[in-house]
């Protein structure tokens, strides 16, 4: 059984055709017939390794004089130097790899669904880890005994690799399919699927096959492919990895928020995630999970704090009602590495996945930015999806479900538990029903703190969010009393995005500490009594209790005075020449 790979199969091309021309000149026309007649490579494939040759250096390309329009093909002898470059051991580092994903990204632009980057990236990594545990399988097995040919055999069994993978769908074994590659692309993720079972739902999210029946996107996919074989991503962290995965994502998300898609900036999950600290041996719960950004955090925030031993103790649970969005959220987090985690499909307000003895299943950190103002989850809509202790605070209407949201995220934390969750900032504020659970759950003593974000965060609406910290158990001395944060004035221009804001690490530790520490600070934050919100009629707009402090700019009167004539001046000059211009045209003025 042979096991192709990058370096077999260029190896075979680079020895095959130095035996036969050694350093003369040769054709892409005498070389296709050369390779394809012996059987060495197929024809759809000499341009692919012609090419690589010459990127690896071991191929030099020249004009053929006769003929401007045709090329001249030469080898270059570097045997002693083949192995080393045909083999690039070398670890990509993050602005590498975010160079050549920038690079996807212009082939692709706003043409081509984001997905078509990912999934060949996965692949790629996937394909070339299978290929390193073969390695040290195949050699461990030599070592003990076997054969060369059981070594193989052996090293080609599931139980040494990560993910099953069929040696025919190997990622160097799918390029050399060229003129066929939306198919065979199609072909691998389903049989990848059928193999690792966990998979099925991240291959479900794209068909290639349908999407290469356009002859541009079938090309996109061709420069795609040739451009994930230049580089390596076996040796890559999975830090640098899952950062290159949240830029494609970020890199995206102005477009896809234009088409309804949320991309939670990943500022404010690092606030929510910081303050509420989560620990080793806690489970952590989002019930609207999309791409798993919080559940990936409240992993590295761990691993950051304790190292990757603890962070893998961490127990990590999601629903998400989109397919496409959950086959993309548990993607993400095999990029990450993280496999202590239970993603499950379905609408969380009206099927919920996660019970047990017939009411919600409860967690240590429960942490969400639902969609903001959801319509259709009135009292009748969810009559049947009601569980004990779930709506314990009431109904509201069908125009928005964030306290509905808010009311199973509560009965989804334990006795000790902390839940933080992103809202539209009219939720602290809107009366009716809404006011009488906010009031409720005020008076339950639930509500920890409340932070008011900058505007042009989100990459959907340029209106500030509200992030809402509750607790479960309040210390004695923060009951009956609600942190307020006014963080409407933190944040700085975004680097890459003219019309969004960003904000520094600094910025982020600033207010995720806040609340933490529950800390005061003039213009900032203030810790408010149930009493004074009672007296603004359960109304939680920050704006009411922390006021910003406004700096007062000095003016230099004479200055401002001197600008203002020179303006009057100018309109006076301008009045003059436009009458004049008017008079010639015979006007009365």
């Amino acid at each position: 059984m042979e096991i192709k790979s990058d370096k077999n199969w260029v190896e075979r091309g680079y020895s095959s055709l130095f035996e036969t021309y050694n350093t003369r000149n040769f054709t892409y026309d005498e070389a296709q017939e050369f390779l394809t007649n012996n059987t060495i490579t197929k024809a759809s494939v000499v341009a692919n390794l012609l090419s690589t040759l010459r990127k690896q250096g071991l191929l030099e390309v020249s004009q053929d004089p006769s003929d401007a329009r045709k090329k001249l093909y030469r080898m270059i002898p570097k045997e002693d130097q083949i192995a080393a470059i045909l083999e690039p051991r070398g670890t990509l580092d993050r602005g590498e790899l975010e160079r050549l994903l920038k690079r996807a990204a212009d082939l692709i632009r706003t043409r081509v669904d984001y997905k078509f980057i990912l999934i060949p990236l996965f692949l790629k990594r996937i394909s070339d880890k299978w290929e390193d545990e073969f390695e040290e399988a195949k050699n461990e097995a030599v070592s003990d005994g076997y054969t060369e040919q059981e070594a193989v055999l052996e090293a080609s069994k599931a139980t040494y690799h990560t993910f099953d993978l069929p040696t025919e769908y190997l990622w160097e074994n799918i390029r050399q399919e060229s003129g066929r590659l939306p198919e065979v692309f199609s072909r691998a993720l389903k049989e990848i699927s059928v193999r690792n079972p966990e998979l099925s739902d991240v291959f479900s999210t794209v068909e290639f096959a349908d999407f290469a029946r356009n002859e541009e996107n079938a090309i996109i996919l061709q420069q795609l492919v040739e451009l994930f074989s230049e580089k390596r991503l076996a040796d890559v962290s999975p830090d640098i990895l899952g950062d290159a995965y949240e830029w494609i994502l970020r890199y995206f998300a102005p477009q896809r928020a234009k088409e309804g898609e949320v991309y939670t900036p990943r500022e404010v999950i690092r606030i929510l995630v910081q303050a509420l600290d989560p620990k080793p041996e806690m489970s952590v719960y989002d019930p609207a999970s999309a791409s798993n950004g919080m559940l990936i955090e409240a992993y590295n925030h761990v691993m950051h704090m304790e190292g990757k031993a603890a962070a893998d103790r961490v127990f990590l649970f999601g629903q998400e009602a989109n397919g496409k969005t959950l086959g993309l959220g548990k993607m993400n987090m095999y990029i990450h590495d993280i496999r202590n985690v239970q993603i499950e499909l379905g609408d969380t307000l009206l099927y919920p996945k996660f019970k047990v003895d017939g009411g919600l299943r409860q967690f240590d950190r429960v942490v969400a930015n639902p969609p903001w103002n959801q319509d259709g989850y009135g009292g009748d809509t969810l009559k049947g999806a009601d569980l004990p202790r779930r709506f314990s605070y009431g109904q509201v209407n069908h125009d928005s479900a964030d306290w509905v949201w808010v009311q199973h995220m509560l009965a989804s934390a334990n006795d000790s538990g902390r839940v933080a969750v992103v809202l539209d900032t009219g939720s602290l504020f809107r009366g009716g029903k809404e006011l009488s659970v906010r009031s409720k759950i005020l008076k339950a003593d639930l509500l920890e703190a409340v932070v008011l974000t900058a505007e042009k965060l989100f990459y959907n609406t340029s209106a500030p969010g509200a992030l809402l910290f509750f607790n479960k158990a309040k210390r004695a001395d923060r009951r009956g009393k609600v942190l307020f944060v006014n963080g409407s004035g933190t944040f700085v221009k975004h680097p890459d995005v003219r019309k969004l804001n960003s904000m520094t690490p600094e910025q982020i530790s600033l207010i995720a500490g806040t609340v933490r520490e529950w800390r005061e600070e003039e213009g900032f934050s203030r810790v408010v009594s149930f009493e004074e919100i009672e007296k603004q009629d359960g109304n939680l707009n920050v704006t009411l209790y922390v006021a910003p402090d406004v700096v007062s700019e000095e003016v230099d009167l004479a200055e401002t005075w001197a600008e203002l004539r020179q303006v009057d001046l100018a309109i006076a000059e301008t009045e003059k020449k436009l009458a004049g211009f008017l008079l010639e045209l015979g006007v009365d003025v």
